[in-house]
């Protein structure tokens, strides 16, 4: 069973992404925790009615489109933190950085308590009059708790195999298998494959099969280029993204589309302007980042600075304004072995040049001015030169009052909030700046800033301004004309008098609910009283359990149960029961006459042990080293969890104890000392404002040295820590700068969807994350490359699904299941062959009809012995396939009384027709059997195997052994047919080619019709 239901983007112009997974056994797998610019808390509702049964979380790529949503929902859903998250290593550290810049540039982020949620808890104020647009906000959550929240997610590499745990609330998986794989887009991306007994999921959103400068593409096709991988063709259902359906790809490639941004760049610098870049902070920033610093370096180079091209970008300063830039910029340093070779391999010759240079320097004991140009400091792909990050909104301010042409790569690409806001409000009146869009924005975010100037830019009203590029390409800019546009500015305002009592309320109405819900954990489920899980109990068997009332009876006294113990509130002994001996206080005694089940006994709570595979799960920070704790203001991240309290008898730190002198300050270990802040290595690395801006000669500008100064505050945590309310503003400014569009999106253009679809042939297909025109585009292009007709999603004959918001779809492998009777000389006949634990038999036979008449109630004579025979272990895990022979069934001339049911008879194969089967039965391979479990196979049996080429195994220097990309198994061997018997060695070789067959069908269940 699989059932898929998109919880936000689908065919929706909303970027956001949220998607449910069920599978059979009540197993389901939420993918993604997308939110949109808006940050609207009725879009998480329905993600939040599925939290309390999900059993995994995944995610995709680290963007607020997959990502933004994640740190919400953990802080304010209480099961949510306790939900396993599986993500890519830089999926983990990159939506970190991101979502600590989206908290610490927006207070929209922190979200606006729902009016209906003020109105219950203050209802003492509604006769005095309720403000009804007043926007109080939730406490946003620290550096510190984000990355507490990111340190739980399991991290993942590629291509690798893993069986999650499930949540504690959740029921077992049932062998689910996750695989991560390239996908491109983003560093760290991650196309999803879910394998769970016959489901075969491929699960792939904003994926990108061309190669960047950064990211490689998507792991959809082999080395070969030829074949999609085994693992991803054919699934039983892949969910696909339809952004960019309609788009075409770029001519050119990637390299015009460089040039062309470099050209549009320079046009501008050239006239003394600003150029504005909107994107990301986190992922697409990498792609941008790179690109630009690079062709900075290329026209500082010593044979280019007399090129007149170039001069524009020599005299323009380049800078990444995004809060946390040194954080993203230090993790994208430490996982070059995530991005394209070409990075990899241009890291590599840095070091080594820097190396030789190094020892030429120690050699000759001199240091040359083009030592200090060329080799004087590392260079490699994100050590920066001359992008100068710059992370504080003072510095903002300040490096646009500097004059002379800017280039500023800012966050966030909707334009709605962050320093990209800022920015644009500042240089949005003079006809010399450019900005340049990045990404195509939809109709669905037309009160954003971003999509407002996406429509300008395609509407083209007030002109185009047309230049030549150096390869004489035209540079459309389009003219802005004056318009207004509106800024809209969110403010924190403190919150006073009623307005601090109604949050107050608020908060302690909501802390007395979250108390009757489970705060997760098997600790909590296990002191629940209706935690004794009756599936895993074999003490209870008796027939009287087993009453489908008692059943129901006893789930709905549980039920209420839970809610008043979780509560805290008092409950009647009827309704508690037995559990009245551990709920309620001074009651030592239970009449348990006339009870049954349950109620027989002293209620005993046994506490269930977390483990894997390996054992009882350990806590690794139970064994960290003093100096490897990560600290946080001296204190460990383990001790400033949320919501933990000093308890009693707990040791109290001195700054802790609460114990002020009398000018009302807090006493300190020393007098007049000055306590000294560290910060969390995590949350914010060390930036690099000052360390890459050296230029040639070796000093500084000024202005660079007035953006390197770290005297100011950040307030911006400070202001966060106080209960709030929302202003909001809005100013109308007229914009008179240019706007230009270069593709940075790394989005699948129509070309791949239609090249890729028909070869990765997947038996169903599920289109989400695009627009309505979008979706309907590429599924009525794939139903035609297929010869489909267009039908409804619910019909039986559909094969691509469209579903929106809330729609659910089955989208289940199809089977069709026959009753057969086995005859007893059949069975007999039976060869079983084991295949990782299961039993495999091939049948030949011959399947004639039986019938039962009506009014006899015989039971069938072989029943159970055919149901042991068939049965081969405790689990009952047997395959069959089958090669029959079909006859019609008898006339129904004969006179028969009213046939009740006729069951198909499969006996063995008659003589005469035994010839005929065996010549047109083919033989098959069941099973998967990788090279390199084979080389292991072989080597323990004393041959020599070794990988010689791609998917090519030599064994003893004379036998290869391949896998095709159809997944067959191809073993030969040359110059065996001629057996020479004078020598030892001839005769090894004669048994090499039969052993080495017979090793692998040993692995593989290979049958055959005859």
């Amino acid at each position: 069973m699989f059932n898929f239901t998109p919880l936000l983007g689908a065919q929706s112009s909303s970027e956001a992404s949220q998607s449910l997974l069920e599978l059979e056994g009540g197993i389901k797998v939420l993918i993604d925790v997308g939110w949109d610019s808006n940050f609207d808390l009725a879009e998480l509702k329905k993600l939040e009615r599925h939290v309390p049964s999900l059993s995994i979380i995944l995610l995709t790529h680290a963007t607020p489109a997959h990502i933004a949503a994640y740190a919400h929902c953990c802080r304010h859903i209480p099961q949510f933190l306790h939900i396993p998250t599986y993500a890519t290593t830089p999926v983990i550290s990159l939506g970190r950085t991101l979502l600590q810049d989206i908290y610490s540039a927006t207070p929209l982020a922190s979200t606006i308590v729902p009016r209906e949620s003020l109105l219950d808890a203050s209802y003492s104020y509604q006769s005095s009059g309720f403000d009804a647009s007043l926007k109080i906000l939730l406490q946003p959550p620290t550096p510190e708790e984000i990355a507490q929240y990111f340190a739980r997610i399991h991290p993942l590499k590629y291509s690798q195999a893993h069986q999650p745990l499930p949540s504690p609330f959740s029921p077992s998986l049932n062998g689910l298998t996750i695989t991560a794989y390239n996908a491109g887009h983003t560093l760290g991306g991650t196309i999803w494959h879910l394998q769970h007994g016959m489901e075969s999921i491929v699960y792939a959103v904003d994926w990108n099969q061309g190669r960047e400068n950064v990211l490689g593409g998507a792991a959809w096709l082999g080395g070969s280029g030829a074949e999609v991988i085994e693992q991803l063709r054919k699934p039983t259902a892949m969910v696909c993204s339809t952004k960019g359906a309609e788009k075409s790809p770029l001519a050119g490639g990637r390299k015009k589309r460089d040039d062309l941004l470099i050209d549009m760049i320079r046009s501008a610098a050239a006239k003394g302007g600003t150029v504005l870049i909107p994107t990301d902070s986190s992922s697409r920033v990498l792609e941008l980042a790179y690109v630009l610093e690079h062709a900075w370096r290329q026209a500082w180079r010593k044979d280019n600075r007399e090129n007149d091209n170039d001069a524009a970008l020599r005299n323009a300063k380049l800078y990444l304004a995004t809060r946390n830039a040194g954080a993203t910029m230090t993790y994208a340093r430490s996982m070059l072995e995530w991005m394209d070779e070409n990075v990899v391999r241009e890291f590599e010759n840095e070091s080594s040049n820097i190396s030789s240079q190094q020892h030429k320097r120690t050699s000759s004991k001199q240091i040359h001015d083009d030592d200090r140009s060329n080799g004087a400091k590392p260079s490699g792909p994100f050590d920066f030169q001359y992008l100068k990050i710059v992370e504080r909104k003072s510095r903002v301010e300040k490096l646009l009052a500097a004059k002379g042409a800017q280039i500023i790569l800012a966050s966030d690409s909707s334009l709605d909030w962050g320093f990209s806001n800022e920015v644009l409000h500042r240089i949005a009146s003079d006809p010399s700046n450019l900005i340049i869009l990045t990404k195509e924005y939809g109709s669905g975010e037309a009160g954003g800033i971003g999509a407002t100037l996406w429509n300008w830019y395609q509407e083209r009203r007030d002109g185009i301004a047309m230049e030549k590029g150096l390869d004489g390409q035209n540079l459309d800019q389009v003219h802005t004309g004056g318009r207004e546009l509106s800024f809209q500015t969110a403010q924190r305002t403190p919150l006073e008098g009623k307005e601090l009592l109604m949050y107050q309320q608020y908060l302690a109405t909501q802390r007395r609910l979250q108390n009757t819900v489970p705060s997760g954990g098997a600790q909590s489920l296990e002191t629940a009283a209706d935690a004794l899980d009756e599936s895993s109990s074999t003490s209870s068997s008796s027939s009287e359990d087993s009453d489908p009332e008692r059943q129901g009876k006893a789930l709905n006294t549980s039920a209420v149960v839970a809610h008043f113990n979780r509560n805290k509130l008092g409950a009647t002994k009827e309704i508690l029961g037995v559990n009245v001996l551990l709920r309620q206080r001074g009651v030592y005694d239970y009449d348990v006459r006339g009870k049954k089940g349950r109620e027989q006994m002293f209620p005993f709570l046994s506490k269930r042990r977390r483990a894997d595979d390996f054992g009882d799960l350990i806590n690794p920070d139970d064994y960290l080293r003093a100096e490897e704790r990560d600290d946080v203001d001296g204190q460990h991240v383990k001790d400033s969890e949320p919501g933990k309290e000093a308890r009693l008898g707990q040791k109290r730190k001195w700054q802790d104890s609460g114990l002020q002198n009398g000018t009302g300050r807090r006493l300190s270990n020393g007098s007049n000392k000055r306590r000294q802040v560290v910060r969390d290595p995590r949350s914010r690395p060390a930036t690099h404002e000052t360390n890459g801006d050296t230029r040639d000669d070796g000093r500084k500008s000024s202005d660079d040295e007035s953006l390197s100064s770290d005297s100011e505050p950040d307030i911006d945590q400070q202001e966060a820590a106080v209960p709030s309310r929302l202003d909001i503003s809005i100013q109308s400014v007229p914009t008179h700068l240019r706007l230009a569009f270069v593709d940075y999106s790394g989005i699948h253009d129509q070309r791949s969807l239609s090249m890729l679809l028909p070869i990765i042939q997947p038996k169903k297909l599920i289109l989400v994350g695009g627009s309505s025109s979008e979706t309907s585009s590429l599924a009525d292009d794939y139903r035609q490359k297929l010869g489909l007709q267009s039908t409804p999603n619910n019909t039986a004959s559909n094969f691509v699904y469209t579903p929106a918001v809330g729609e659910t779809v089955n989208a289940s492998v199809d089977t069709n299941a026959w009753t057969v009777k086995l005859s007893e000389a059949l069975v007999r006949r039976f060869n079983w062959q084991d295949v990782k634990g299961m039993g495999v038999v091939t049948l030949v036979g011959h399947l004639a009809a039986t019938t039962i008449d009506e009014g006899i109630s015989q039971p069938e004579p072989s029943a159970k012995k055919r149901q042991k025979l068939l049965k081969r272990d405790s689990s009952g895990d047997a395959a069959a396939a089958a090669a029959v022979s079909f006859s019609p069934p008898p006339s129904p001339t004969l006179k028969m009384a009213k046939p009740q049911e006729v069951t198909p008879l499969l006996d063995v194969l008659p003589t005469s027709m035994a010839a005929a089967t065996r010549s047109v039965a083919q033989p098959l391979h069941v099973g998967d059997l990788r090279l390199a479990d084979l080389r292991k196979m072989l080597q323990s049996a004393g041959h020599t195997a070794e990988f010689r080429g791609e998917g090519t195994l030599l064994i003893d220097g004379m036998v290869a052994v391949r896998k095709s990309g159809t997944g067959r198994i191809e073993v030969e061997g040359g110059g065996l047919g001629f057996p020479d018997s004078r020598t030892v060695v001839t005769r090894m070789r004669e048994g090499t080619f039969l052993a080495v067959r017979r090793r692998i069908y040993e692995g593989l269940a290979v049958i055959a019709g005859g």
